[in-house]
């Protein structure tokens, strides 16, 4: 099987048939910041799906500061006469073509290890990228929609206490942490773009995503799940930082690519929706799971040498607001997602 056919297959699952419910794109033109990241591939194979077997007929521009990932990651997509990349920094953009009527910005790396490395960048590309954007949307005569894609990160640390993280929910984050820079700086483009809407009444919607999983996601990522599997499939030994117990949960990334598109055509201007799997798991649970569908033999290794019973922390949401307003579920669960991941490495990445 191609590339192009394993995501398809998971395409079909997430639309389910349910392709008519973003009829309003179609014969648009979308614009995608950070297009070649992971949420931009997966929403350039969406739209690549709908225009083939759905007949949408959907322009879509992806603006990237490195589109040679594309070429590297996605080849398939570039031989496409609807897709065309656009290479630019999102911090410099001045204008966008005329034609464009729907815009996703997803620039911003959620990468904690750039965050420590280069937080001034981080922070640059999402407060000085975001204004740039809206500027420059405000001056397109079909706007429809902007999608600001934020972060569940701006929630701030959760305790156990907590079951899902609604949108409504409000807490603090220490801003003098510089572990803190990327949750800070979305809460900060999340505040531009209110004023945006206010003041230029751009009709602007936020999705807040939580923990994905998938095909293009690397598994060098800093990220549990991500380095469970890759311990896992390279043999050694799963090691688990802390107790193992803190709770997060994964949304496979066909179906966040559902979501997005979705609330792109249909989310209301002013209001945020949080974007993620409802169904939380502890981390040794995650990493039992992982073992049992590699077949890897293995023992857990948790790392006990400090107090990590006092970090214990949540990270799933609440996702009942979009799931009401637009009729949208899981289709993979997190068995499948980890399955449907170690099938792609296996196959399509030199990780065995």
């Amino acid at each position: 099987m191609s590339m192009m056919n394993f995501v398809r297959e998971d395409l079909r699952t997430a639309v389910a048939g349910g392709a008519t419910a973003v009829d309003v794109l179609r014969e648009s033109c979308i614009l995608v910041t950070g297009g070649t990241g992971f949420v931009g591939k997966w929403l350039a194979e969406l739209v690549a799906f709908l225009n083939d077997e759905h007949g949408f007929n959907i322009r879509l521009l992806l603006l990237s500061r490195n589109p040679h990932t594309l070429d590297i990651h996605a080849p398939h997509l570039l031989c496409r006469k609807d897709i065309s990349l656009v290479a630019k920094d999102v911090r410099s953009v001045m204008d966008i073509p005329e034609d464009v009527e729907w815009i996703i910005h997803a620039a911003g790396t959620p990468d904690n290890r750039i965050h420590a490395s280069d937080p001034l960048r981080v922070m640059q590309v999402i407060a000085h990228g975001t204004g740039a954007v809206l500027e420059a949307a405000s001056r397109l005569p079909r706007l429809q929609r902007v999608l600001n894609i934020s972060s569940g990160l701006v929630y701030g640390p959760q305790p156990l206490s907590v079951s899902n993280v609604a949108e409504t929910v409000f807490s603090g984050i220490n801003c003098a942490s510089v572990q803190t820079i990327y949750a800070e700086a979305n809460r900060f483009g999340e505040s531009i773009c209110a004023a945006y809407r206010n003041l230029q009444r751009l009709p602007i919607v936020t999705a807040r995503p939580f923990a994905f999983i998938g095909p293009y996601q690397h598994l060098d990522r800093p990220w549990a799940i991500n380095n469970f599997i890759r311990d896992s499939l390279m043999g050694g030994p799963i090691r688990i930082l802390g107790d193992g117990g803190k709770v997060r949960s994964y949304m496979y990334a066909a179906d966040m690519a559902w979501w997005m598109l979705s609330i792109l055509a249909r989310g209301r201007s002013g209001t945020i929706y949080n974007v993620g799997s409802p169904s939380g798991i502890t981390l040794k649970t995650l990493a039992e799971k992982i073992l049992r569908i590699t077949g890897d033999s293995q023992p857990i290794q948790v790392n006990l040498s400090h107090d990590f019973s006092a970090k214990r922390s949540i990270f799933v949401p609440d996702v009942s607001l979009a799931e009401k307003a637009f009729g949208l579920g899981l289709t993979m669960d997190i068995d499948t997602a980890i399955r449907r991941t170690i099938h792609w490495h296996r196959e399509f990445t030199t990780l065995k």
